[in-house]
């Protein structure tokens, strides 16, 4: 079981801040590819890989990125600023 954390638009899009994910996903690419598969606020949520990154247990990651091990995965925009 994975805590799945969703920020900013990507929250307003699911209609959840957070949720826990029964997964046999092996990298994060394949989480998403589940959740896309689940309903389509997932698929539209989604759409845009490249406008979205990753944490893995609060580290930034890729979504090749292994999620053996990992008990928390963060979705969120590209932050700006400085």
């Amino acid at each position: 079981m994975i805590e799945v954390l969703y920020f900013a638009w990507l929250r307003e899009r699911i209609g959840l801040p957070k949720e826990q994910v029964e997964t046999g996903a092996a990298t994060v690419r394949e989480l998403v590819a589940e959740l896309c598969a689940r309903e389509p606020r997932y698929a539209a949520a989604f759409e845009n890989p490249a406008a979205i990154r990753v944490a893995l247990d609060q580290e930034l990651a890729d979504f090749d990125a292994p999620l053996m091990g990992v008990r928390e995965v963060a979705f969120f925009p590209p932050m700006t600023g400085g």
